[in-house]
């Protein structure tokens, strides 16, 4: 039992970190926002905009299907792995305040920062310069990249892409918040029951 306080610290620093990431997050993209703009404006719901719960649930199916399809091709390229994450796996496992402290970051706070800055501005901010199909590639590869994962590179270039396909359909973030909280749900109890 002597790795259990080091999974509990290690989790409880993840999500402080997480917590921390997200708060300087918010006071960058507060600061360099147009004046007229509120930073919540990204949640805004447009009259015109498409149902975002029936897009989160057709995104998340299109999502779960096609990185099914990529992990193929990945596990033909890299081999099949047990685990894709053995530190995450141990503190699943290891105690409540750590599987807690997971759920917390991997499935609230980590879409919620990642989808503000990777769609809500980066996306944004392309797609007002060029066309939208290209602004959601182009974020998407910056955000595959930014995971400094190559062997996951593909499937989350196209998690990526529907995610900015889902927020450009819907119009706001909820959607893509959800999809992403959902799969990285979906991913945890993969991790947990492996």
């Amino acid at each position: 039992m002597l790795g259990a306080p080091a999974s509990r610290d290690e989790a409880l620093s993840l999500l402080v970190i997480d917590i921390l990431e997200l708060l300087a997050t918010l006071f960058l993209l507060k600061s360099t926002i147009k004046p007229n703009n509120r930073l919540l404006d990204i949640f805004k719901v447009n009259p015109v905009e498409r149902n975002w719960l029936l897009a989160s649930a057709l995104g998340f199916g299109v999502l779960i299907l096609l990185v099914f399809l990529t992990s193929i091709v990945v596990d033909g390229l890299y081999g099949i792995k047990d685990v894709n994450n053995l530190i995450l796996k141990e503190m699943l496992v290891r105690s409540d305040i750590s599987k807690g402290a997971c759920i917390t970051v991997y499935c609230i706070i980590t879409p919620i920062l990642e989808e503000m800055v990777y769609r809500g501005f980066m996306l944004a901010s392309l797609a007002s310069t060029m066309n939208w199909k290209q602004a959601v590639v182009i974020s998407a590869a910056i955000f595959s990249a930014a995971h400094l994962s190559g062997e996951n590179f593909l499937q989350l270039f196209v998690i990526g892409c529907i995610l900015g396909c889902s927020y450009c359909g819907t119009g706001n973030l909820s959607s893509s918040i959800l999809i992403h909280s959902l799969y990285n749900a979906f991913t945890l109890i993969i991790t947990f029951l492996s």
